[in-house]
């Protein structure tokens, strides 16, 4: 138990360090323009509406699997069932790295936008959004602002004050017309 509890500072403190180093590296210059695929990662502990990120398929006239859903629980409940995968505390690792194999397969995909809907600054999230492979990144001030590329100032639970902003935002960063 003493044991366990140490290698969790410990796996916290490198996970850190991790993050650190990656928010300081330069980032790759893109020339590809428009919005052809969007991830979002979504604290589900504060916004238990997921699924409603598919809305934004329609808005921006994606193809079916063009956006990756994946959210965050503080903790595991046995006894409920999500539609969306998720990854929670315990999934951490040595060295930044997040051992769930939803994870995986959400980070082995490139997309243009990825939005971080989460206000809690917890180091899972910034984790995933650090190694998400995202051309632009798009979430609220509360986080730390190295996260976000385009920072949108909506409340969490009003998810349609946010969907307009980003479009408005990305017709303005001429991504999407």
């Amino acid at each position: 138990m003493v044991f366990r509890v140490i290698q969790d500072k410990f796996k916290a403190k490198s996970g850190l360090k991790y993050l650190e180093d990656e928010l300081n590296k330069p980032k790759p210059d893109s020339k590809r323009k428009g919005v052809h695929s969007i991830a979002c990662i979504v604290d589900m502990d504060n916004y238990a509406n997921a699924e409603i990120f598919n809305e934004l398929r329609k808005d921006f006239s994606l193809q079916p699997n063009a956006i990756q859903i994946i959210g965050y629980k503080r903790g595991v409940d046995k006894h409920t069932l999500f539609s969306i995968p998720f990854f929670t505390d315990k999934d951490l690792g040595w060295n930044g790295g997040i051992e769930n194999g939803d994870v995986s397969e959400f980070l082995a995909r490139e997309y243009d936008v990825l939005i971080n809907y989460f206000k809690e600054d917890r180091l899972l999230l910034k984790l995933m959004s650090a190694k998400t492979n995202a051309r632009l990144r798009v979430g609220f001030p509360e986080v730390d602002a190295k996260i976000n590329d385009l920072i949108l100032n909506t409340e969490l639970n009003d998810f349609s004050t946010f969907k307009e902003e980003l479009k408005k935002y990305l017709k303005v960063l001429n991504e999407i017309e």
